[in-house]
């Protein structure tokens, strides 16, 4: 045990990294879940009286699974950037700190959009159910939930690059502190 904790959080980032990834996934597969049984419990009953709706009904219960997709890609980009996926583990301890704050932060914005986006999907069920031919307008409404999601993976996109490609230029610049420092 200690040998893993060794090498995967004091030698290196990886530890920290795949808790990151893992709270990505985790915290935006269980928002998914929870604003598609809202959406769900809502749609079943309409389709109870109405089972004509269905078709206009599944997109709307099916939006808020979205998060899901998106915490799965954040965990891809994580594994890519630091070489989880190729084998060729490259990455420091604080590097890995910075991707688990990261990953953290992201399946956090997506766990209550998807929750959000379920309670508004549920709502424009409702209006479908009473005023079905407005089922095209009220797709648009939790649509508008998505927008923070969407923001929220391409933030951590560009920040996992950043983290990645970045602090290799900090190592480089660290090297060249240490030589001037030491030439002086």
């Amino acid at each position: 045990m200690d040998d893993l904790i060794k090498v995967y959080f004091l030698e290196t980032g990886i530890g920290w990294a795949v808790i990151g990834a893992m709270m990505a996934v985790m915290f935006s597969g269980m928002g998914s879940a929870r604003g598609i049984r809202v959406a769900a419990g809502q749609g079943a009953g309409v389709m109870s009286e109405k089972p004509e709706l269905f078709g206009k009904l599944l997109v709307l219960i099916a939006l808020p699974g979205t998060q899901g997709f998106y915490g799965l890609i954040v965990a891809i980009m994580v594994s890519l950037q630091t070489g989880l996926l190729s084998g060729e583990l490259a990455c420091t301890p604080v590097q890995g700190v910075a991707l688990a704050f990261i990953g953290f932060c992201a399946g956090m914005v997506l766990w209550r959009s998807a929750v959000f986006q379920g309670e508004t999907s549920a709502a424009c069920i409702n209006l479908t159910a009473k005023k079905p031919e407005e089922g095209g307008r009220a797709i648009l409404l939790p649509a508008l939930v998505e927008t923070y999601a969407v923001v929220a993976l391409l933030a951590a996109i560009l920040l996992i690059m950043w983290v990645a490609q970045g602090a290799a230029g900090l190592l480089d610049l660290g090297k060249l502190g240490g030589a001037a420092a030491g030439g002086g």
